[in-house]
């Protein structure tokens, strides 16, 4: 069933990539349904905090009349990063399921594992690794794409 949920939010990565943002998406699902979808759109807003997580949380907070998503399930296609886990924390989300590691900003399993801190009054479990190929292929192709127009656009510069 987590395979469902993942491919909404990889659909909704797919959103962020066609806007030029970096190609993660989140749902947050309640009772079986998705309560609210999001992309990355730090590019677009020029907003350091608009990132597919915390604008899902937002949404899915409004969608149930409470900051409370204590029955609530977060997919999201990359490893969330430290802000994100705070909110995660503080709305008391108790499932996370993630599809590609970030091992440069993870604070779930890679760099740390803020989600079962146990000094905070609230952890949530995780899954990780759900279409992990799938996900990870998509960042790293963005990636790969955005440093090849910034070395052809160098070039177009510099001249031969």
């Amino acid at each position: 069933m987590h395979d469902v949920y993942m491919r909404a939010a990889i659909e909704e990565a797919k959103k962020a990539e066609a806007l030029g943002e970096v190609p993660i998406g989140a749902v947050v699902v309640k009772n079986g349904e998705i309560i609210s979808r999001a992309h990355n759109l730090r590019e677009t807003s020029q907003n350091p905090v608009t990132h597919a997580e915390l604008l899902a949380i937002q949404s899915a907070a409004e969608a149930v009349g409470s900051f409370r998503l204590e029955d609530c399930t977060l997919y999201v296609t990359l490893e969330p990063c430290v802000m994100c886990s705070g909110a995660i924390i503080m709305s008391r989300v108790p499932l996370v399921v993630y599809g590609a590691p970030d091992p440069k900003g993870g604070t779930v399993d890679s760099l740390m594992h803020l989600l079962d801190e146990p000094r905070f009054n609230h952890r949530a479990d995780v899954v990780s690794g759900v279409l992990e190929d799938e996900c990870s292929a998509m960042l790293k192709t963005f990636f790969k794409n955005l440093r090849l127009r910034a070395k052809q656009k160098k070039n177009s510069r510099t001249g031969p």
